[in-house]
């Protein structure tokens, strides 16, 4: 086995940097134990999911660690406009039934 040293700038890094190595493990003994026909099947599935966890595991870190960072300096600098004039109210639904005649 080659060893190799990987350094992290910050803490995000590391737990993206382990959270790689656990599922490449994973995937390797997953592999290893499937029965021949179905390595190709189980590990594409499994790669897929382990994919959007860590995808969506860095994300949540990412915008922690961001918004840690503006609480730290006491906020974000004034407020966030609405987009467009009339993004606060809600347009009617298009396909609503028609007003009861009187």
């Amino acid at each position: 086995m080659s060893r190799r040293t990987l350094d992290a700038e910050d803490e995000l890094e590391a737990a993206a940097m382990e959270q790689a190595r656990a599922m490449v493990r994973e995937l390797k003994h997953l592999a290893d134990t499937t029965p021949d026909g179905h390595v190709l099947a189980r590990v594409e599935e499994a790669t897929v999911e382990l994919g959007r966890r860590f995808v969506r595991d860095r994300l949540r870190d990412l915008l922690n660690a961001q918004a840690a960072d503006l609480e730290k300096k006491g906020g974000a600098a004034g407020i966030a406009p609405a987009v467009g004039s009339d993004a606060t109210t809600a347009a009617p639904p298009g396909g609503s039934s028609p007003r009861p005649a009187t």
